[in-house]
């Protein structure tokens, strides 16, 4: 491909995939001004979430849906990208000129090759944001950032199509995905569980109402995170209270052999980025390496 290609003013839409993410980046861009002439569900769920989100929009098999649209949505789990992707070029469902674009941050482009050798030109849009599958999260998309990646033509393309749809185009190369994908599923998948266990723990201590307790804590620590990185750190594990750390083992050991590996693994981590940072002496932090590995029976 040779030529700059830029999102026509209007381009009418398919669906393949109404779930989560699919049904509201299709409204998204209905919103745009865009024609969302068809969608494929599979479950009564999604096929209900269309018909909230998408209404009036013809479900039919993915082959038509394709035949009708000049831009594909493909929000299908990342599992399944691939042989949807390789079936449809197989079929011949795929038509020259037309726009394939996927939401999985897992991907770039070149998961769509199978298509692209028929013509069609693939675009990799990810939204970094999470979804209910409900109206509320149009507001949501105002502004949000997008993982963007396509063919160096195609660019233009795709930052359009995103900021129409609210968001903000954010460029990832293309070799490049899995990592980028990595670091989000760490950081927001990671983070749910960590506070999820920490309610958790609360709980079992007899606190009532435990996420009142810690939100203005959490907040502020990921503010803080978010703008001064590892300075933000504190703790017994960057004071290099090892003492400390050694009585959380053994009350976590206690309740949740679970959580105590965790925190074991965090510390860790947090100690060796305390030390790098300055805010840990070498001395101290060999200390608490020590506790950090004593096995939980030592601990007890």
């Amino acid at each position: 491909m040779s030529e700059t290609f830029e999102a026509p003013p209007r381009l009418t839409v398919g669906v393949v995939g109404t779930g989560r993410a699919g049904a509201v980046l299709g409204a998204a861009l209905a919103r745009a001004g865009h024609a969302v002439v068809a969608a494929y569900a599979v479950s009564d769920v999604s096929r209900l979430r269309a018909e909230a989100l998408l209404p009036g929009v013809a479900l039919v098999p993915v082959a038509e849906v394709l035949a009708r649209a000049d831009l594909v949505l493909l929000t299908v789990p990342d599992d399944t990208l691939p042989g949807l992707v390789a079936g449809l070029a197989d079929t011949g469902a795929v038509r020259a000129g037309q726009f394939l674009a996927h939401a999985s941050g897992r991907y770039g482009y070149g998961v769509l090759d199978p298509a692209t050798r028929r013509g069609a030109l693939p675009l990799a849009l990810h939204p970094v944001m999470t979804f209910t599958g409900t109206s509320v999260d149009l507001p949501r998309l105002s502004g949000a950032p997008f993982g963007v990646t396509a063919p160096d033509e195609l660019r233009p393309a795709a930052e359009a199509l995103v900021v129409e749809m609210g968001g903000e185009p954010v460029w990832v190369a293309e070799g490049a995905r899995p990592l980028y994908h990595a670091a989000l599923a760490h950081g927001a998948n990671h983070l749910v569980a960590l506070v999820a266990q920490t309610l958790d723990l609360l709980a079992h201590a007899g606190v009532e109402e435990p996420a009142r307790l810690v939100a203005p804590l959490l907040s502020a620590a990921l503010d803080n995170a978010l703008r001064y990185g590892d300075q933000a750190l504190t703790g017994p594990v960057s004071r290099g209270d090892a003492g400390t750390v050694s009585a959380h083992l053994d009350a976590l050991g206690e309740v949740s052999p679970q959580a105590r590996s965790a925190y074991v693994a965090l510390a860790r981590v947090t100690a060796d980025r305390a030390l790098a940072a300055g805010l840990l002496r070498p001395d101290s932090a060999e200390t608490l390496l020590d506790v950090l590995a004593r096995p939980e029976e030592e601990h007890r």
